[in-house]
Formats: C-alpha cells, structure tokens, sequence
C-alpha cells in the first residue's frame, strides 16, 4: 500500500507530528499534533487534503497540544488514544503541560484503543500495539500493509536513544522489555518515526542502540 508520509516539526520540543495519506486520496490522518498545529493546516492545504483522523500515540502535552485546534478545524475527525493515557487529554497534570507552566487541555477521547485492535482510517490499516514504560498507556501505530512496515511510534525508540523513563507512570524495565516483545519481532527494514529526532529502522536500533544492545 503506497503511503505519504509528511513530518511536522513543533517547537519549543522539536516533536514530530506525522500528516499520512494514501496516494491518489485525499483523506489524511495526523499523528501526534504538536504546539504548532498551524503547520499542520497548512500542510494540509498545500497537498490538498482533508483530515479524517487525530491520532495519538501517547498523552504527554508536546504529542496532544495541537489536538484542539484541529478538533476545530475538523470537528468530524476523531481523536484516538490508548485507553491508559486518555485521561491525560484532559488533565494538565497529568499531561505535563503544568509542569512547564503551559497548561493544555485537549477535547476528551473520541475513541480509546488498545493492544490487538486494528483500525483503518483514510483507508489506512494500523495494528496497534501497547508499549509502555515513556507513559503507562503508550501504544504505537504498526502499518504492515506497506513495504517496508511502517511504526508510528511516539516516545519509544529513537536514532540512538529511547523514551525517558522518569515521568509518572515511567519504567526503563517496562520499555525495553516491550520494545524487544513488539519492536523485535517486525522486519529489520521496518521504518519506525520516532516522536523526537530522525527515522531509523528497527535492525538498526537493534544492532547499535546503546540502551537495548
């Protein structure tokens, strides 16, 4: 299944928000808006598409503070989360926007998911996994329907690193144990878009990731 993907970057976090679309659609889901979901819009504009879906990988503010926006924008798009971390969309405790002094409070979950689901949205399957141990609900997004798979994968696994793990609801334990269940088991050639910094593959991190080595 030939797919686009187009990486947003927000600041002040330097996150990645992911814009995915079939090609020849015009339907287009997001993954993890940012705090510049302005970007996002006129990403949107640019290719001509309309958004069908805002997904989330995990509840943490830099992944969920452009989710009001483009709630508004779209209020037929809905917003998808793990079933753990929905309760952080709405609680600037919890999602860590208080801490930074920023409050941000997204809409409530539209739709919460878990391990074993598969969703299709723009006409897009997505296996969802749970991988906690960043945040205690984090899922990732897994298309296999392409070649090569395709991990949207929030604060799991990066070029070199991992999710910090000393959040509430954090444990280096968990993550690894998880990323070696899920992670391991894909294709070496799997393509994972990480939530901070750039792509990498699941046999690279396998082979030369510090904390997984």
């Amino acid at each position: 299944m030939p797919v686009q993907v187009h990486t947003i970057v927000s600041e002040p976090f330097e996150e990645n928000s992911y814009l995915v679309w079939r090609d020849g659609s015009s339907d287009a889901f997001v993954v993890d808006p940012g705090f510049q979901p302005e970007l996002i819009l006129e990403a949107m504009k640019a290719n001509e598409l309309s958004l069908v879906a805002i997904i989330c990988t995990h509840g943490h503010c830099d992944h969920i503070a452009g989710n009001a926006a483009l709630k508004q924008a779209y209020p037929h798009a809905p917003i998808i989360i793990g079933s753990g971390d929905a309760p952080m969309l709405t609680d600037p405790l919890r999602n860590m926007s208080a801490v930074f002094g920023c409050p941000i409070t997204s809409p409530p979950a539209d739709r919460v998911v878990s391990e074993g689901e598969v969703i299709t949205v723009a006409g897009i399957p997505l296996d969802v996994f749970a991988i906690p141990g960043h945040s205690a609900g984090h899922v990732v997004y897994v298309l296999r329907q392409s070649a090569p798979t395709l991990v949207f994968g929030g604060d799991v696994l990066f070029r070199g690193s991992i999710g910090r793990t000393d959040f509430p609801g954090g444990s280096f334990t968990e993550l690894k144990a998880h990323i070696e269940r899920v992670l391991w088991a894909l294709p070496d050639n799997s393509v994972v878009y990480p939530g901070h910094g750039p792509v990498t593959t699941v046999g690279h991190e396998k082979r030369t990731n510090p904390f997984l080595v």
